[in-house]
């Protein structure tokens, strides 16, 4: 069986060999989204085994990026880390950059190359979070950072510090979901800009649309619409939501959709938003 090597400079194939993607014990964020990206989108590799080195170093002391079998990512001073530079940057950047680079070497003859938005907002995020950006944050002490990826990442980390393994599976579930938010997130955008209609209430400015995308409700919110309305082209219900710590009162509408539509499970909230 022949799979493909990925190497620093070229590609080429080989005998069927088993892929080594190493990083740091005691992995943070970057160190898992390094190797979670490896595994999900650098074809041939999803079945590489892991590796710890301790940081900085190199698994058994090779010397870094001279088997394209092994990729190390976030320590061994080699391409796929970051350490040995001032540059704003982390590991997963470097990362996403190295498989968007390899993928679209096959991809120049046709022209169709591959990119993806919502990996590289993730990977953006990822460098904040990896130069402790959040520190410089007006509300960094607040106890709802602890909700936050690495933070939660960390107690993972005290709960269990000698399986290196537990945490990197437990991060790249984590990381399934954050990818798959964003990208809602980022339709969600989209869906804004072109298929919503705005209007006026006697709260402030209104938003309707019909999609899918859930996302869109809390997206209009957080850009400052006060009231929104989406309906689900397949299943034919309705939200609607009125911002918090905003005088939205939907109790007359509530009434009147119970009222025409009494076959529906209409629910008000408690807040009557």
């Amino acid at each position: 069986q022949l799979r493909g090597v990925y190497g620093r400079n070229n590609f080429k194939y080989v005998g069927y060999i088993m892929f080594t993607i190493v990083t740091h014990y005691s992995p943070d964020l970057d160190a898992i989204a390094s190797v979670w990206l490896i595994k999900k989108f650098l074809p041939n590799w999803q079945d590489a085994q892991i590796r710890f080195a301790p940081a900085g170093k190199t698994f058994e002391g090779q010397i870094v990026d001279s088997d394209p079998t092994f990729l190390h990512v976030d320590t061994g001073m080699g391409f796929l880390d970051h350490h040995h530079t001032s540059e704003y940057i982390c590991a997963a950047k470097k990362v996403y950059e190295f498989i968007i680079n390899e993928i679209n070497k096959g991809n120049q003859k046709n022209m169709q190359m591959w990119e993806d938005e919502s990996l590289l907002r993730m990977c953006d995020v990822i460098t904040f979070y990896d130069h402790f950006g959040e520190a410089r944050l007006p509300d960094a002490a607040a106890d709802y950072h602890v909700f936050d990826v690495v933070s939660i990442i960390n107690g993972l980390k005290s709960l269990y510090p000698d399986d290196d393994h537990k945490i990197m599976d437990t991060g790249f579930i984590l990381l399934d979901s954050i990818y798959k938010q964003m990208q809602e997130k980022a339709w969600a955008e989209k869906i804004l800009e072109s298929d919503a209609k705005y209007f006026e209430t006697k709260w402030g400015q209104g938003m309707g649309v019909v999609t899918i995308n859930d996302e869109v409700l809390e997206v209009a919110q957080k850009k400052g619409v006060i009231v929104v309305v989406r309906k689900d082209p397949h299943k034919n219900y309705v939200r609607i939501k009125g911002a918090p710590g905003t005088a939205v009162d939907v109790s007359d509408a509530f009434a009147k959709l119970k009222e025409k539509d009494h076959d529906a499970t209409w629910f008000l909230h408690a807040s009557k938003k």
